[in-house]
């Protein structure tokens, strides 16, 4: 792909709707079908087909007349975002079809450095973009027409303000950030930019400026008092102001009983508070009213469905996912979410094509890499007989030692030197609101199990054993909530630690509290707790991931005896020692440090200063 014009979160053109409803035909566009695809050259030559974009989850066509300022306005106004903000994540294809000195011209006038590309296949006949000019065609996943404008002139912020609007979907906080907030200084009469700069601020964790933008939109007739109160149900409920935010959510629906967003809050709130059946109300209200902001759309459906796939309903719940990302097809937390139903089913062959999906809209989601490597490793395993007979043959001879309560422990018959560390993950226990994504204790303890595996400094038990042994002892969350248990179990696996804790969603924030527990002397060297919040999950996990290693350092260091010496490698005294080469038996040290004359037998102990953490 030579020559694209890349925008931030910031782009999508959008001006008066024009929806044709009915088939598809010649010269019309509708909303939901798939682009034509095609292959034009720009003025150098070069050629750009629309397929060489299928890794691009949003881009525009930009149909445009290169004589004409009206025209040419919200092109240039997307091309000055992408010089701001060069990392920017939407592709822009300008087409027209001016002749080649009028393309000259506009070049040199303006200074646009992007390819534009000459129209001599009939594309904007396909595309309806002849006589009304500029035409804009948002493309999203897939190359799914999401959006089709004509006109320019005043609609250029129109336009700006869908293209926030569609980058708030994707996440790209910042972008739509910026781009509703240059059309409010602009318009300050623009409810709609003020609105997406206020979600935009909530949604980065910036609370104060989120309350200060709503505050300021309810003083703006009926539409900005409606949105701004709004708006501030949300802050107040994500500020854990239940009361205010009730009264906000009380106030919208005595003036707008048809905002499904307030019945939502309302629905988080009393899940929060226990109140499971009112919360079930608040949610189908919720789906059942007809007015919202388009990056408020799906997550409606998605809570509903949360509490299907919870109460076992698999199918309803994947129904409202369905729901959900046919309305918004950026929303991978519907695509995850139906494929942990599938998962639950045992159905992994379609849980990894769900996964597998939400990873071409976002490559970067952890919680879709994390799910698909799984749900693929389990798919490996019952395709590999041997493998799944030696596992089940493992799970039936733990599962007997479980109930005749014997341990897999043996006496060590040399006190010092160091056992292999085993550590076993016992389920969390989630507590608090109704998570938007389901299967965030799997995707903690997968990923956690990843990175410290990949450490070598600790082994951790298979997910997949761990699993099959909880099945066929028929244990759950309740069972497992018990220490004893845990413990128990823990001792059958041979683990010399267990990682419990609680996982509690909080309308801000999520909180983990974590507990590694020795399961020889029931001691607890470490408790934590983990804030995360908007950030990078897998960075998050990272650092946990180093807390829970530092901990196994400090408390249970590695501790040997010096075997043999090489006298053209070793110094004559003893001191520091960093580890080279590792076997199941032995392992090779070279000296940093050294203090005295060290011999055979010595002992030596890790410490905190040669890891490296």
């Amino acid at each position: 792909m030579k020559s694209i014009m890349k925008i931030s979160l910031l782009c999508a053109v959008f001006f008066m709707c024009i929806i044709f409803s009915g088939n598809v035909s010649y010269g019309q566009m509708r909303i939901g079908q798939k682009a034509p695809d095609f292959s034009l050259k720009d003025m150098e030559g070069n050629v750009h087909a629309l397929s060489d974009l299928h890794k691009t989850s949003l881009s525009m066509l930009y149909f445009f007349d290169a004589d004409s300022r009206p025209s040419q306005e919200g092109l240039l106004n997307l091309y000055h975002l992408s010089e701001k903000y060069n990392k920017a994540d939407l592709t822009v294809l300008a087409i027209t079809l001016s002749d080649r000195s009028e393309i000259a011209k506009f070049v040199k006038n303006t200074g646009i450095k992007s390819p534009v590309l000459l129209d001599d296949a009939d594309v904007s006949t396909s595309y309806n973009a002849e006589i009304i000019l500029p035409t804009v065609c948002i493309l999203g996943p897939d190359f799914q027409v999401l959006d089709y404008f004509q006109g320019g002139g005043k609609t250029t912020d129109a336009m700006l303000v869908r293209v926030a609007e569609r980058e708030l979907q994707r996440n790209n906080t910042m972008l739509a950030k910026a781009i509703s907030s240059d059309i409010v200084n602009r318009n300050p009469d623009n409810v709609k930019a003020k609105t997406v700069k206020g979600y935009a601020a909530l949604q980065q964790g910036n609370v104060d400026e989120a309350e200060q933008s709503f505050n300021d939109l309810s003083a703006q007739g009926k539409n900005g008092r409606i949105l701004g109160k709004e708006g501030l149900a949300a802050v107040y409920a994500k500020k854990n102001q239940t009361e205010k935010a009730l009264q906000m959510v009380k106030e919208v629906k005595e003036e707008a009983p048809e905002r499904s967003y307030v019945h939502l809050i309302e629905g988080d709130i009393l899940y929060a508070q226990q109140k499971e059946k009112e919360a079930e109300e608040a949610y189908i209200r919720a789906v059942n009213a007809k007015e919202a902001e388009p990056y408020h759309e799906a997550a409606r459906y998605n809570q509903r469905g949360r509490m299907y796939a919870d109460a076992g309903q698999y199918e309803k719940a994947r129904e409202l996912y369905d729901k959900a990302v046919s309305i918004d097809p950026f929303y991978i937390t519907g695509t995850t979410n139906k494929g942990l139903t599938y998962e639950k089913e045992g159905n992994l062959d379609k849980a990894l094509e769900a996964y597998k999906k939400a990873l071409s809209v976002d490559q970067n989601d952890t919680f879709a890499a994390v799910l698909a490597k799984k749900a693929q490793e389990l798919i490996n395993l019952q395709n590999n007989t041997e493998k799944k007979k030696r596992m089940d043959g493992l799970v039936n001879d733990l599962a007997e030692r479980f109930r005749g309560q014997q341990t897999s422990q043996k006496t060590k018959e040399d006190a010092w030197t160091s056992p292999p560390m085993i550590l076993s993950f016992i389920d969390f226990h989630e507590k608090g609101g109704l998570s938007e994504r389901d299967g965030f204790a799997s995707v903690l303890s997968t990923q956690l199990t990843n990175y410290l595996n990949a450490s070598g400094r600790v082994k951790v038990v298979e997910r997949a054993l761990m699993e099959s042994l909880l099945d066929e002892l028929n244990l759950g969350s309740s069972d497992l909530a018990d220490t004893e248990t845990a413990l128990k179990l823990g001792n059958v696996l041979a683990a010399k630690i267990i990682v419990t804790g609680s996982i509690y969603y909080l309308p801000q924030k999520t909180l983990l509290s974590l507990r590694l527990i020795d399961t020889e002397t029931s001691a607890i060297p470490q408790v934590t707790t983990w804030q995360i919040s908007g950030g990078s999950l897998d960075k998050e996990l990272f650092k946990l991931n180093r807390e829970i290693l530092k901990t196994v350092i400090l408390k249970y260091p590695l501790k040997g005896y010096i075997v043999t010496e090489s006298g053209d490698q070793t110094p004559k005294t003893i001191g520091s020692f960093e580890v080279i080469t590792v076997e199941p038996d032995m392992s090779t040290v070279r000296v940093i440090k050294t203090d005295r004359p060290f011999k055979t037998d010595d002992k030596i102990r890790e410490t905190i200063e040669q890891a490296a953490l």
